[in-house]
C-alpha cells in the first residue's frame, strides 16, 4: 500500500496539484473498497481525478487486455478523461473512440490494446458489434456524466454494451446532477452514494438580472460585456442560429470570440475550446454543451443571453462559474416587462453603464503540423519557440499537444516574426509548418 500512496503522490505532483477535495479523498476510498459507487458533485469539483486514481490501482500491468471501460456522453469529455489519463504518466495505455472522426483512426489506436477504453456509446457499440477486442478482462464500468448520456437518448446502446460485460466488479457513475433514476441494466445494485451536490448550493455565486429595453437584446450584451471588462467568460445560447447571430454582431463589433455548439464539426469545436483556454479569445458563445464535461478553467462570469427551459441546465450552466470557493456572478439578460421562470429568483436589474477598462489581445494561437505520433513532446515545442524562436519563458504561452499537431499560445504582435523563423523547419525528424489558427 505504501507504493500505490507513492504513485498518487507523484501523479499528483505532476499534475501539479498540491492537495485533494474532500469529494476526491472520499471517493477514492469508496471506490477502492466498494463495489459500486456514485458520486454526486458539481461541473468543476475533479471527479476525473475521483475515479482515475483508484481505477489505476486495480490495474494489472502484464495484462495486454482492455481492463476498464469509461462511457461518457460527448466527444469533448472523451478527448478531456484521455488527456487527464496520460498527463499521470501512469505508463497504462488509454485510448478514446468518439463519433465525429473517421472510424479507422479508431482502428490504428486500439489494435494495440488500451489498458483504459474511453468512448461515446455509438462508437464504443461499433467496435464491440465489430469484435475488434475482447471484453473478458473489463473488471471496471465507469460512467461519467451518466444523467446526461440517459438524457440525450443513449440508452439502447448503454444497454447493448453493458450487455457485453460478463467479467465487472466494480461500476462507478458521475453525475452533476442530484435525482437521476439509474437502469435496472446497470445492475448497481446497493451503490455506495457519495453527494457533494448539497455543497453546491453556494453563496458565492451571485445572480444578477440585466434588463434590455429593446426587444433585440444583443446591444445591451454588447454594453454588459464592456462593463464587465477583460475577464473570461461564456455567453450561453439555446440555439446554434442564436449563436451565429451573437457571433455575427460580435465581429462588427470587434470583439474576439470563438463559437461552440454540436452542429460544428469536431476539429472545430476543439480548436475553440483551445483558444479560449490559452487566452487567445476570452469570449465562448455556447450552446449547453458547454455547460460540463468540458476541460475550461475556471470563469468569473456566465452570460444567459437565452434561457434554458429547464432548472437542470441553468444549474449547469452556473456551475461553470464560483466553483469551489472561488467568487463567480451569472448574468441574466431579459426583455423589459418579461416574466422570469420559477426557477429562477427574480432579482432587481442591475445598472451597466459605467464601462470597464479594456485591454487589447494579448495571446495569439499558433498551428504545428507535428505531435506525439512523430515522437514531439512539449519540451521539444518550448526549445523550438526559445531557442530558434528568441523569445523569452514569460512569452510563451500554454502548449496543447496532440496526436498528430500541437498549439500554441504566443504574444500577438510576434506572431508574424515567430511564423517567418519557426515554419518549415525540423522539429525532432519531422519538417513541420507553423501558421495561425
Amino acid at each position: 500500500m505504501a507504493s500505490s500512496v507513492k504513485n498518487q503522490q507523484d501523479i499528483l505532483t505532476k499534475l501539479n496539484i498540491h492537495e485533494l477535495n474532500p469529494m476526491q479523498e472520499e471517493a477514492i476510498s469508496v471506490i477502492e473498497n466498494k463495489t459500486n459507487t456514485v458520486i454526486l458533485s458539481p461541473t468543476g469539483t475533479g471527479k476525473t481525478l475521483a475515479f482515475s486514481l483508484p481505477l489505476l490501482r486495480e490495474l494489472d500491468p502484464t495484462s495486454k487486455e482492455v481492463q476498464a471501460l469509461i462511457i461518457v456522453p460527448t466527444r469533448e469529455l472523451a478527448i478531456q478523461i484521455e488527456q487527464v489519463i496520460r498527463s499521470m504518466g501512469s505508463g497504462f495505455k488509454v485510448n478514446a473512440v468518439y463519433g465525429g472522426r473517421p472510424i479507422s483512426k479508431d482502428k490504428i489506436e486500439i489494435k494495440h490494446n488500451p489498458a483504459i477504453l474511453i468512448g461515446t456509446p455509438g462508437r464504443l457499440l461499433d467496435h464491440f458489434d465489430q469484435e475488434r477486442f475482447s471484453k473478458t478482462a473489463i473488471k471496471t464500468l465507469i460512467l461519467d456524466e451518466f444523467d446526461k448520456s440517459l438524457e440525450d437518448g443513449f440508452e439502447e446502446e448503454m444497454k447493448a454494451i453493458i450487455s457485453q460485460l460478463n467479467n465487472l466488479n466494480k461500476r462507478v457513475l458521475t453525475s452533476a446532477t442530484q435525482g437521476v433514476k439509474i437502469p435496472e441494466f446497470v445492475k448497481l445494485n446497493q451503490p455506495t452514494i457519495i453527494n457533494y451536490l448539497k455543497e453546491s448550493q453556494r453563496s458565492n455565486l451571485d445572480i444578477k438580472t440585466v434588463i434590455s429595453p429593446d426587444k433585440n437584446m444583443l446591444h445591451t450584451l454588447i454594453d454588459l460585456l464592456q462593463h464587465i471588462g477583460n475577464e473570461p467568460g461564456i455567453i450561453f445560447c439555446n440555439l446554434r442560429d442564436s449563436i451565429n447571430e451573437v457571433s455575427r454582431f460580435l465581429k462588427r463589433k470587434n470583439i474576439n470570440h470563438a463559437c461552440f455548439s454540436g452542429g460544428m464539426e469536431q476539429k472545430d469545436r476543439e480548436r475553440a475550446l483551445i483558444k479560449f483556454r490559452n487566452g487567445s479569445c476570452q469570449i465562448l458563445v455556447a450552446t449547453d454543451l458547454a455547460a460540463r464535461g468540458i476541460d475550461i478553467p475556471e470563469l468569473q462570469y456566465i452570460i444567459h443571453y437565452e434561457l434554458p427551459i429547464h432548472k437542470e441546465e441553468f444549474i449547469h450552466r452556473n456551475g461553470r462559474t464560483a466553483r469551489m470557493h472561488a467568487n463567480g456572478t451569472a448574468y441574466v439578460l431579459k426583455r423589459k416587462g418579461r416574466l422570469l421562470p420559477d426557477f429562477i429568483q427574480e432579482t432587481e436589474g442591475i445598472n451597466i453603464s459605467k464601462k470597464a477598462n479594456f485591454k487589447l489581445q494579448y495571446w495569439q494561437t499558433l498551428f504545428i503540423s507535428g505531435g506525439r505520433k512523430d515522437k514531439i513532446s512539449k519540451g521539444d515545442i518550448a526549445g523550438l519557440f526559445l531557442k530558434k524562436g528568441q523569445i523569452s519563458k514569460e512569452e510563451l504561452g500554454s502548449i496543447e499537444l496532440k496526436q498528430d499537431c500541437a498549439f500554441v499560445a504566443i504574444p500577438l504582435k510576434k506572431a508574424e516574426d515567430l511564423i517567418q523563423k519557426l515554419n518549415n523547419t525540423r522539429l525532432k525528424k519531422k519538417k513541420v509548418r507553423v501558421t495561425k489558427l
